[in-house]
């Protein structure tokens, strides 16, 4: 009997395995130096990181604009400019630059949600991830890793 299997199935059985490996390539001192990089020399952020649950959704949006970055890498591999694969990407970039931000505003105080400092500390993180990721991706296609 033949297991029948279809192609999206393989497509997803393919990306995990792909992300799996490029997972590999973060460590977890490199993220918790970067959320203090980016958020604990902020006068508005330092006294956020009191709870553990924020450092770690700092973590978890570090690690999909890593993976974002990674997975549209291919276009810049095969000689598309960055500024056009940034704007691929554009909506799910914004998307979590915001859920960052709503998250760190949630958990803040009141000066935060009028400071618009906090807002460009999200961008400038979530656009270090991706670039990362996007450069580590594409040496991996350059490797021929993927």
């Amino acid at each position: 009997m033949n297991v029948i299997t279809t192609f999206q199935e393989k497509k997803k059985e393919k990306q995990i395995k792909y992300e799996r490996s490029v997972l590999r390539e973060i460590s977890t001192n490199r993220l918790k130096e970067r959320v203090q990089l980016y958020f604990g020399s902020s006068r508005l952020t330092s006294g956020l990181f009191i709870y553990s649950g924020i450092e770690e959704a700092c973590y978890d949006v570090a690690i999909e604009a890593y993976l974002l970055g990674a997975n549209f890498s291919r276009f810049g591999y095969f000689g598309e400019e960055l500024s056009s694969v940034k704007n691929r990407c554009n909506q799910e970039q914004k998307h979590l630059i915001d859920t960052l931000f709503h998250f760190l505003l949630y958990w803040g105080s009141e000066e935060e949600m009028h400071d618009e400092s906090l807002a460009y500390l999200c961008e400038e993180y979530v656009n270090s991830w991706w670039m990362e990721g996007f450069q580590k991706g594409e040496r991996r296609y350059k490797l021929r890793l993927h």
